[in-house]
């Protein structure tokens, strides 16, 4: 038998593939909704914290105040990187990618925080606490500035804008990325996400999982893409560019940034939150051309491409709020890491309740039956 034969197809990608089940959260693609343990995102966004979702993602319940008052002392007390990780930023490249930094800075703490055998909660607490805190270094380190130390009288979100500038943060900009962090903490069986499941599915530690989970997050299919959109309203210009700039990408083939996902066949819950808050956030002129660029674009290709369903996905308006926030753009992916890390580590928990090693098959479309032939004789 010279080839293999296949009697059916393999889904690509595994499209439909159910590979476990989940109380943390859900993506109802159809209906373009967003589920956190039972919360629609809309009635979390703009309402509570990320450490409230932290909180939730991890037990199942939103905190009461004296609860999420526990809470806030213990993630801020988790802020500090150990020696091992400070001393890793220190001998990175000042021009390494950030997830490449953030990859290996957590690896680093992992081991400098002896995180090590079965994932714990208190693991998952330390590892969330501390991504702020990594990025920002690296970031200020390339700019040629001294690391600035966390404060235990700032929030999350708060204190990681005021690591990256070493001043406290307008509550707008607070909102606009706190918001964020939360809408981005989890999102059902994303790669990332199994990545991590699959790691912990062989009963390795908490650090590996985040670590393969970084790695899975970086590709541009998966957490690459904000950054773009910002690059293509650079190039649209102003409001009168966006229909020739629109009909030329769409005409040549190019890939319009910020617009369809795997999952999703409606708009993105999360898109709707951030372009609101875009509008808030970000000048006049800036959102008239984000708008513009969106509701022409998705024009067209509905009308070029019906049967595709492409709408708004959350990286379009994401672009802009990080940008209003003032971060900069090489750092959109690894502070989407910051916040997705708190489902990774909830679902690496759930991941070993009743654990089975995540081991699927394959199929086979080699060739079979050929025969060794000696070197001499090739």
């Amino acid at each position: 038998m010279s080839s293999a034969t296949s009697s059916s197809a393999s889904p690509r990608g595994l499209e439909g593939v159910v590979a476990a089940s989940t109380r943390i959260s859900h993506v109802f693609g159809e209906e373009g909704r967003l589920v956190y343990q039972g919360y629609e995102i809309s009635e979390l966004a703009g309402k509570v914290t990320y450490e409230e979702v932290c909180y939730l993602l991890w037990h199942g319940k939103l905190p009461n105040a004296s609860e999420l008052g526990q809470f806030n002392q213990q993630m801020r007390a988790q802020r500090t990187l150990p020696a091992a990780a400070r001393a890793t930023v220190r001998a990175l490249p000042n021009d390494a990618d950030p997830m490449d930094v953030l990859r290996t800075v957590i690896s680093a703490a992992g081991v400098g925080l002896g995180i090590a055998g079965t994932p714990t909660y208190e693991q998952a607490v330390a590892l969330t606490a501390r991504f702020p805190t990594a990025i920002a270094m690296f970031a200020r380190q390339r700019e040629g500035k001294e690391p600035v130390e966390p404060r235990a009288d700032l929030g999350h979100a708060a204190n990681y804008l005021y690591m990256l500038t070493g001043t406290a943060p307008e509550d707008r900009h607070t909102q606009g990325l706190d918001t964020y962090l939360v809408l981005l903490a989890d999102h059902g069986m994303n790669a990332s996400t199994f990545t991590a499941r699959v790691i912990a599915s062989t009963e390795s530690d908490l650090a590996s999982c985040v670590v393969g989970a970084i790695g899975a997050l970086k590709g541009p299919l998966h957490g690459g893409a904000p950054s773009l959109v910002l690059d293509m309203l650079d190039q649209i210009g102003d409001a009168a560019n966006i229909k020739p700039w629109v009909d030329n990408a769409l005409d040549h083939k190019q890939k319009l940034m910020g617009f369809g996902h795997r999952v999703y066949k409606t708009t993105d819950p999360r898109a709707e939150i951030l372009r609101e808050m875009a509008r808030q956030a970000s000048t006049p002129e800036f959102f008239a051309l984000a708008q513009g660029t969106e509701e022409y674009a998705l024009k067209e290709l509905h009308r070029r491409k019906p049967d595709q369903r492409l709408y708004t996905n959350v990286e379009f308006y994401s672009a802009s709020v990080l940008h209003s926030v003032g971060l900069a753009r090489d750092l959109f992916p690894s502070t989407f890491a910051a916040s997705r890390v708190a489902g990774w580590t909830a679902h690496v928990l759930e991941q070993l309740q009743g654990n089975r090693l995540i081991r699927p098959q394959s199929e086979y479309i080699g060739p079979q039956g050929l025969k060794f032939v000696p070197v001499a004789q090739r």
